[in-house]
């Protein structure tokens, strides 16, 4: 029955998509809806903008995917118009485009979603894209994205407004606006990066109209948050922007005796120096601490003790010491100048520094694989051994990003050309403590349903030494060429610098281990449009990878090195309709990368010295193919719906006989997700037309839980049930929210991904546990 119940989501899921596509399959007659970017004019004298129509394909000055902010006599509260459609996408140096002539997968998460589902962090948002999933890392408000099965790295393939952060550092979602993941292949367009595509996150900008928010609530078990979100503009002609946006939540977590607190300031500025040039300046800081919340579960190379993971454990039972938990604190530094230079050409130049720091003393647990260490318990029965040590891997993360795009139109008789050069990239250094205080402890085994373990005492460690840095530039250019009203070809070549450094421990020096020059990296897309309203593309994309660093382990032949340059490939067709205020996305895909593993040392000399004779390297190719579909936006009127379907074949190929064929950890064959908004309509009467219901279905298929593929985590499905009310006190608008997420209580195996090195076949895997069911609630007021 429960796989029955499974089944019968996924399908209803797929039937919506093309139920949808096959009653859409006409052109629009009707005029296009603004894009999410327009905005309120400025209250008695707006501010100038230039006039002409032919803008730059770089769009610089709209202010990319900010929210709609609606005016009807009164204006309306934040996020209630459920605008779940994102027509305008923004392509790092290509600027912003309208999705129908983007020749990728772009899928978005938008600030009504985030307003309406009340997100607290940008992990949350993934949920509702059909191909990504977060590896959770200590805690679900630290993980580290995935898209089509392949798994990110730390900075490469995220972004704030289009330069790069640190992706394993907790972010409120108070902060952004909105998020959008570019999926496949982008090297070509932002340099090197593991082919998880891009994570686009958008800041809150100035808004035109004058606005002071003040939103309060509650999460059960009861964590009280107040943000406070202000904005406007001021000057002649509203020439200086502001956004300041403060966050406080302090409370117990989703278990009793756990603990979590999240704090924020940002400040974000538009300097208007004329009608064609903005300075856009951000500055943030944000302070999450946690303790006893839920730790990691280990599977350890030697299985389980059994032919099946355990059960997972109930989170509402809490099981960690009070004393675990994190410390952690993001400050974020942003700057852009934007410069319209005429109707055909403008630039942009930013850059960006973060310092991401965090203090981990938490558990360490270990299912029991039925031999003496655990006294013959069995893990599937739910068996583990707990333990606690001062860890000394990287707790601080500093990363300074750069971009500079030129971008132009230009023609060569009938064709249009949209062109672009530029260059951006990042330096990154990481910093470990140097010594561990306090002595490893052995808390004893327990069992994943019972108590959790209440001895021990919080490690501490000490010091600090640069472990490594990574510094990557890439040169990009790029044209788009429009041929006619149907056909136009998109190319952009990349060559990329990366030079790579780490240190063996705290008293070794910084050494080289790996240098690329101009390491080259394109893609190119045909675009065919039969009518305005749809589009069908092809694209082909190769892309470069730093090559991971070889574990720090003095067993193996090999160690604190990195592996050569990594080379990804993928092939890529696709269909985009859009029909009045809805929007179809499909493509399907085939992507190559190679997979780093431990294999047998082709040279054994010095292998007596060695715990095991293996050398770190490529032993394989993870080949990816599936098809995915988003379909966004208002099916009826007073329906708004963000659906989603992931079909994914990820296998290992060649390498170990005994590993080749083998599913990729933590790739779910099968993806669903179904967020459904209802508006109760105006004859209705004045007070029904106020409420509004959601339901947000979520089905994640069986993923393998190790490399041999003899452990899987099971399917699930969770369901979340919201409803708000929305109504004027005066003139100004309020509204009420009320959600409920994982409201069956299902007991789910919520991420499950390899050890380290990232995306390779470490000898064991981490299982982290889904939340249980919590209550949210918030009421918010504009003045």
């Amino acid at each position: 029955m429960h796989d029955r119940l499974h089944t019968l989501i996924a399908t209803s899921t797929f039937s919506v998509l093309l139920l949808a596509s096959s009653a859409l399959a006409a052109p629009s007659n009707t005029a296009p809806e603004q894009p999410l970017t327009t905005k309120t004019p400025a209250k008695a004298t707006p501010r100038k903008t230039p006039t002409h129509t032919n803008t730059p394909i770089a769009g610089i000055l709209d202010g990319s995917n900010g929210e709609t902010i609606n005016v009807h006599g009164h204006h309306a509260a934040d996020g209630t118009a459920a605008k779940y459609m994102n027509k305008i996408v923004y392509l790092g140096p290509l600027g912003n485009r309208d999705t129908l002539d983007t020749p990728y997968s772009v899928m978005g998460v938008t600030h009504d979603v985030v307003v309406n589902q009340q997100i607290r962090n940008l992990n949350d948002m993934a949920q509702y894209l059909p191909s990504v999933q977060m590896e959770i890392r200590g805690d679900p408000n630290t993980s580290r994205p995935q898209s089509r099965g392949f798994e990110a790295d730390v900075i490469s393939n995220s972004r704030l407004d289009g330069l790069n952060v640190v992706s394993t550092t907790p972010y409120p979602a108070e902060w952004v606006d909105n998020l959008q993941v570019l999926n496949g292949l982008a090297g070509a367009m932002y340099g090197p990066q593991n082919p998880a595509g891009v994570f686009e996150y958008t800041l809150k900008r100035p808004t035109d109209r004058r606005t002071e928010r003040l939103s309060v609530g509650v999460d059960s078990i009861g964590t009280p948050t107040v943000n406070g979100d202000i904005s406007g503009r001021i000057g002649r002609n509203g020439w200086f922007g502001y956004r300041l946006n403060l966050l406080h939540a302090d409370g117990t977590a989703y278990t009793q005796g756990s603990w979590m607190r999240r704090e924020m300031v940002s400040g974000d500025f538009d300097i208007h120096l004329d009608d064609k040039t903005v300075i856009e300046l951000d500055a943030s800081h944000y302070t999450y601490d946690q303790r006893g919340t839920a730790p990691a579960f280990g599977i350890p190379a030697t299985g389980v003790g059994g032919s099946t993971l355990p059960t997972a454990p109930d989170l509402s039972n809490r099981l960690a010491p009070e004393w675990s938990g994190y410390n952690m604190e993001t400050n974020t530094f942003l700057a852009k100048i934007k410069h319209q230079i005429n109707k055909d050409w403008s630039f942009t130049l930013g850059g960006l520094y973060q310092d991401a720091a965090r203090q981990s003393f938490g558990v360490t647990d270990t299912l029991c694989d039925g031999g003496k260490t655990c006294g013959g318990l069995s893990g599937s029965n739910g068996w583990y051994s707990s333990s606690a040590k001062a860890t000394t891997t990287a707790n601080d993360f500093r990363v300074g990003s750069n971009m500079a795009y030129f971008n132009g139109r230009v023609y060569t008789g009938p064709i249009k050309h949209d062109l672009v050069i530029g260059t951006n990239g990042y330096m990154m250094g990481n910093y470990n403590p140097t010594t561990a205080v306090t002595p490893a402890q052995n808390l004893g085994v327990h069992n994943i349903y019972g108590a959790a373990p209440s001895s021990g005492t919080q490690p501490y460690y000490s010091g600090r030494y640069k472990s490594s840095s990574v510094t990557s530039q890439s040169f990009i250019v790029g044209d788009t060429l429009t041929l006619n009203k149907h056909w136009s070809i998109m190319g952009t070549l990349a060559w990329s610098w990366i030079h790579q450094e780490s240190a063996l421990n705290a008293k070794t020096p910084l050494r080289t281990t790996f240098n690329a020059s101009a390491a080259f990296s394109p893609t190119a897309s045909l675009m065919y449009k039969p009518t305005d309203n749809q589009t069908l593309y092809f694209t082909y994309g190769r892309s470069v990878e730093a090559g991971p660093v070889t574990p720090n382990n003095t067993s193996y032949t090999n160690t604190n090195i990195a592996l050569p340059i990594a080379r990804s490939e993928e092939y890529e067709v696709g269909y985009k309709l859009r029909y009045q205020k809805m929007q179809l996305n499909i493509a399907g895909f085939r992507m190559t990368s190679p997979y780093a593993m431990y294999m047998p040392a082709t040279d054994p000399k010095g292998c007596a010295a060695l715990t095991n004779c293996q050398t770190y390297q490529y032993g394989g190719t993870q080949r990816n193919y599936g098809v995915e579909a988003q379909i966004s936006g208002e099916v009826l009127p007073n329906l708004s719906v963000l659906a989603g379907m992931t079909w994914l074949d990820a296998e290992l190929v060649g390498g170990s006989s005994s590993l080749s064929n083998k599913e990729i950890v933590g790739a779910a064959p099968l993806q669903a997700n179904l967020l459904l908004d209802y508006r109760l309509p105006a004859s209705f009467g004045a007070f029904a037309s106020g409420f509004a219901f959601n339901a947000n279905v979520h089905y994640m298929g069986n993923r393998a839980a190790n490399v041999s593929n003899t452990l899987h985590t099971g399917s699930y499905t969770t369901l979340d049930l919201g409803a708000r009310y929305a109504f004027h006190v005066v003139r100004f608008p309020w509204v009420v929210r009320f959600g409920v997420t994982n409201a069956t209580n299902e007991r789910y195996w919520a991420s499950v991904y390899t050890g380290a090195p990232s995306g390779t076949s470490g000898a064991a895997s981490s299982l982290y546990a889904g939340l249980p069911r919590i209550y949210h609630f918030t009421l918010s007021a504009e003045f």
